[in-house]
């Protein structure tokens, strides 16, 4: 076992979990006071848009491309050098963010058009100017948490994996208090939403100066170029497109959903938040180590060592991952219902967020294994590849949108979402063979089989747990979660158990 790995990838964890917590937290707040209709659609339109450009702009494509590089510099270069290159990189970065913000803020409903068009051609103009408000408030937060990614990745790469990861939850934080309590002084509450991620995103930027202070490695402002600059920008521009292929997908599914009933998009959210907590543990976390870890690799030419992170990630990736996923398919409804239920939160957007749900879940252990392969490509410097598979799963899914979404509306969007991950994901596989870069062990495939019973005798007694749809729906909120958490640690001890039973030692892998 790799210590080094696990420990580092156990902090991302432990630190995600506490921030997707909040998060759920925060959409519970979210669902209560504002439920899933127009307006909540229309929020989430709103952060969805500067939302998915971070993960492009910020720990996506630019963390993807600038940590190899930083990497590289670090193992070769002075110190001295390392901050210069630090310098120049983080000036053309505020330049380009600067331009981006101010652009959009200027022609907000030009934006909020070309993203839900279907606001703008419905009856009522109310979703697409309220949207259009409040895309002005929020779009300066993609420049604040592009900010805090490029620190996060500088922290990441001198070790300090702590810091980045508990980030996020200041921007939770912000959010609750925000729906709490300044809602009730605004004219529009939920107008509250959107100055609570810009509040947020001040919060995450600050938290993060004191450390690089720490470690010497604060950017500052510098005049001229740098040849690094170019090298970023070559690497940076396909990334852009290939490591984001999921949320282009899940942007295409809101662009889509907003032309379908009122609801829609906020049933694929609420669906997509339950998705994002074991992908962000699982997936995200062992993405964010690994690309730290094989950019070293790479840069010391240790090969033994980059091929056996890769195998180690996808182990641990596959452990947790395959009863996650059975778990959010066979327990989205309790899940839905449990945490969102309540007040303006209705019985029937809860069985619509649960059936897509569903459908993301199926999808689970492919997104984690695009999170896990795609940085082994990165970490070499080859953002083609990636590209690659991920024009083909996103032609993928807007075919397959185009068919499961006319027959089964917001459901067909997330089977779609899901099946382009299981495309892409082969893809990269296909290509790391192909270019002799790894192969599945033995090792692994045997592993594979073995988490494989493990699951199906979790899945056997969670289908036979007393979980009926009425005792949830009659339940407080005590009791829901009670219920819930009994049977979720329950599985996950007859599932662990099982493992041990089979051999699997998580010390020994």
């Amino acid at each position: 076992m790799d210590k080094s790995f696990l420990k580092s990838s156990s902090i991302v964890t432990g630190m995600t979990f506490l921030s997707r917590i909040l998060g759920l937290v925060r959409d519970y707040f979210i669902a209560k006071y504002f439920g899933a209709n127009g307006l909540t659609d229309a929020f989430l339109v709103a952060f969805r848009i500067p939302n998915f450009l971070r993960r492009l702009f910020g720990e996506g494509a630019f963390s993807q491309a600038f940590v190899p590089i930083l990497a590289e510099a670090k193992a070769q270069e002075t110190e001295e050098e390392v901050q210069n290159i630090i310098n120049h990189i983080s000036t053309k970065f505020l330049i380009v963010l600067m331009i981006i913000t101010l652009i959009t803020i200027i022609i907000a409903p030009v934006i909020i058009f070309m993203f839900a068009w279907g606001f703008y051609f419905d009856e009522d103009l109310t979703k697409f100017n309220l949207a259009s408000d409040m895309l002005r408030i929020t779009f300066p937060y993609l420049l604040l948490i592009s900010l805090t990614a490029l620190s996060g990745s500088i922290l990441n790469t001198y070790d300090r994996f702590a810091v980045p990861a508990f980030t996020p939850v200041l921007l939770n934080i912000s959010m609750i208090l925000s729906s709490v309590y300044l809602s009730q002084h605004l004219d529009e509450p939920i107008m509250a939403l959107a100055w609570g991620v810009l509040i947020g995103g001040v919060l995450q930027l600050l938290f993060q100066i004191p450390f690089l202070i720490k470690i010497r490695k604060l950017p500052k402002l510098v005049k001229g170029d740098h040849k690094v600059v170019k090298k970023l920008k070559n690497r940076m521009l396909p990334a852009l497109f290939g490591v984001s292929v999921s949320q282009i997908n899940l942007l295409i599914d809101t662009m889509i959903a907003s032309v379908l009933v009122s609801g829609s998009v906020s049933w694929l959210y609420y669906s997509d938040r339950l998705l994002e907590l074991p992908l962000a543990l699982i997936g995200i976390a062992l993405a964010t180590v690994a690309l730290a870890k094989l950019s070293k690799h790479h840069a010391n030419k240790d090969h033994q060592k980059f091929t056996r992170t890769i195998d180690y990630a996808l182990k641990i990736g596959l452990i947790l991952g395959l009863p996650a996923c059975a778990g959010l398919v066979l327990l989205a409804e309790p899940l839905i219902v449990s945490l969102f239920q309540y007040d303006a939160f209705t019985v029937f957007a809860a069985q619509q967020s649960s059936l897509s749900l569903m459908a993301y879940g199926s999808g689970l252990v492919a997104f984690i294994m695009v999170k896990i392969l795609a940085p082994v490509f990165l970490a070499r410097g080859d953002t083609k590849t990636p590209v690659k598979a991920g024009v083909i799963a996103m032609l993928s899914n807007v075919f397959l949108n185009g068919i499961l979404g006319y027959y089964f509306d917001h459901v067909g969007l997330a089977v779609a979402t899901s099946i382009s991950a299981v495309i892409n994901g082969s893809i990269l596989y296909y290509y790391l063979r192909k270019q002799s870069i790894f192969t599945f062990s033995q090792d692994l495939i045997k592993i594979f089989f073995k988490v494989l019973v493990a699951s199906f005798i979790m899945v056997i007694f969670i289908l036979n747990f007393d979980q009926s749809h009425s005792a949830y729906i009659n339940a407080d909120a005590f009791s829901r979660i009670t219920s819930l958490l009994t049977i979720i640690c329950l599985s996950a001890f007859i599932y662990f158990i099982s493992l041990r039973i089979l051999g699997i030692r998580m010390r020994k892998l």
